[in-house]
């Protein structure tokens, strides 16, 4: 069996970007009914048949406790946030197993899922249907890979070692040195991807380069101030890697057999179209 694991805010905020605005009464459900004919027109192709969704129900999460600068929900259209619990109830109707995810982030909940459905033996692959980079550390080999739907591009272990330079294991610690903007965290002064890619290419982890440049296995150009940055930085460094390390031990109901898609919610779902205004015909399961 294949397992899909869905980022639900992602196909949220793709669909308000990329979907015509539509009014339901006074509401704005644009993005909502382009999610619900989306994962329709996916569950009627017979190519899903174990699934979860993950939600970010509030964009915060413990990571905002520990660093100040993290991503938050300010700035967000008052109509998207809104569209939040649509989408959740959108995913229920349609009868699939959802993480609303509060304290962890919808991408946290996706790690455990991958993680659990990696060591059951009846699952063939485990496709995290996702376009964020940081999802990348959930990849093994060719069993649990990442898949952007909408270009058909999937991530294996070679594929992502080709595309970032270092392996999974080590794209934490990529993104703890040189940054990651979407997420707010800001990686140390003076470190880009190509310098930060050769070092864990060697060193696999932050921990094991040593703050010596001389004692450094391979050349990066700029490695006297590249390594007076890390010794300096080395607190800010570990916190860094915290945040962007994603968590496998979310408390989600994530077993393959949970996750087996049944059908809709007929009722739920009918109601649902009659409130986005969906003709009769938009969605069928």
């Amino acid at each position: 069996m294949i397992v899909h694991l869905f980022d639900g805010t992602y196909e949220l905020f793709r669909a308000w970007f990329g979907a015509p605005k539509a009014r339901a009464g006074d509401r704005e459900v644009g993005a909502t009914r382009s999610f619900v004919r989306s994962f329709a027109f996916l569950l009627r192709s017979g190519t899903i048949t174990h699934a979860g969704v993950a939600f970010d129900h509030v964009i915060e999460s413990f990571r905002n406790d520990l660093f100040a600068g993290y991503k938050t929900g300010e700035g967000l259209d008052p109509e998207l946030v809104a569209q939040f619990a649509m989408v959740e109830r959108a995913s229920e109707a349609l009868g699939l197993v959802q993480w609303p995810m509060i304290e962890f982030e919808a991408d946290d909940a996706i790690a455990t899922a991958a993680a659990r459905a990696h060591d059951d033996a009846r699952v063939e692959q485990v496709r995290i249907v996702a376009v964020d980079k940081d999802m990348c550390q959930c990849v093994r080999g060719a069993r649990v890979v990442v898949w952007d739907r909408f270009t058909n591009t999937v991530l294996d272990e070679a594929a992502v070692i080709a595309k970032h330079g270092v392996a999974p294991e080590s794209i934490p610690d990529l993104l703890a040195l040189v940054g990651d903007t979407a997420d707010g965290i800001p990686g140390l002064t003076g470190w880009g991807k190509s310098s930060a890619a050769k070092l864990l290419s060697a060193y696999r982890h932050v921990e094991a380069i040593p703050d010596d440049p001389r004692a450094w296995t391979i050349a990066v150009r700029g490695a006297d101030r590249l390594a007076a940055s890390l010794r300096a930085g080395r607190d800010e460094l570990a916190l860094y890697k915290t945040l962007a390390t994603l968590r496998r031990d979310c408390p989600i109901a994530c077993d393959v057999d949970a996750l087996a898609w049944r059908g809709p919610d007929r009722e739920r779902l009918a109601a649902l179209c009659a409130e986005l205004d969906l003709p009769d015909d938009a969605v069928k399961l």
